[in-house]
C-alpha cells in the first residue's frame, strides 16, 4: 500500500480564452471544408464561426476597409462604389443615396442628410448566402470573404432563419463617422 495522497478527481478552474479565433480566415482550411462539405453547411459553419468571433472592428468605415476593396471597384449604375461613396461624404445627390447602395446589397440603416455636416452613416452590408456581393468576391476568387468582411466591420448582425426565410446575415460599417 502506498501512503501518497491520490490527486484530486476535480478539474481544475479554467479561465476564459478572451476572443474565439475564426478558423475561417486561413483560406486552405477553408478549402479543404469545402472540399468535403455542401455550400448551405459550410454556410452554416462560417457563420457559427462568425457569431462566436465577432466584429473585428480593424477598419470600421466602409472606405478603408481591405476587405471590400474589391467591391469598392465595382461599377454599377455608371459609378463604382468608391465612387458613389465619395459623393454621399460630399452631400449631393440625396436621392440616389439609397439605390445606389442597394446595387451593392448595402442597406442604409442611418445617414445625416445634412448638407455642411458629416454623413455619419450606418451601413448594412448584406452577406447572406445569396447575397448580391458574393459573385463579386467569387469571380476574384476570394472564397472566405464572409470572415474578412467580420473582421473589418463594426459589428456583425445575425437573424436566425425562419420557416420562411434563410438566415441574414449583415455587416455593419460606418461612413463620414465623426472622429473622437
Amino acid at each position: 500500500m502506498t501512503t501518497k495522497k491520490q490527486p484530486s478527481a476535480r478539474q481544475p478552474a479554467e479561465t476564459p480564452a478572451g476572443r474565439v479565433e475564426n478558423p475561417f480566415l486561413d483560406v486552405e482550411f477553408y478549402q479543404r471544408m469545402r472540399d468535403y462539405t455542401e455550400r448551405d453547411a459550410a454556410f452554416s459553419k462560417e457563420l457559427k464561426a462568425i457569431g462566436d468571433t465577432g466584429a473585428g472592428k480593424h477598419s470600421t468605415d466602409i472606405r478603408e476597409a481591405p476587405s471590400l476593396q474589391l467591391l469598392r471597384a465595382v461599377v454599377k449604375k455608371g459609378l463604382s462604389l468608391e465612387t458613389m461613396l465619395g459623393r454621399m461624404v460630399q452631400g449631393v445627390e440625396l436621392g440616389l443615396w439609397e439605390p445606389w447602395m442597394s446595387a451593392f446589397g448595402i442597406e442604409i440603416r442611418g445617414v445625416n442628410y445634412a448638407k455642411p455636416e458629416q454623413r455619419n452613416a450606418r451601413l448594412a452590408l448584406d452577406m447572406s448566402l445569396a447575397c448580391k456581393v458574393n459573385s463579386v468576391f467569387a469571380n476574384a476568387g476570394v472564397v472566405n470573404w464572409r470572415s474578412l468582411v467580420a473582421q473589418d466591420c463594426a459589428q456583425i448582425q445575425i437573424d436566425k432563419p425562419t420557416e420562411k426565410s434563410g438566415a441574414k446575415v449583415y455587416a455593419i460599417f460606418f461612413l463620414d463617422a465623426p472622429t473622437k
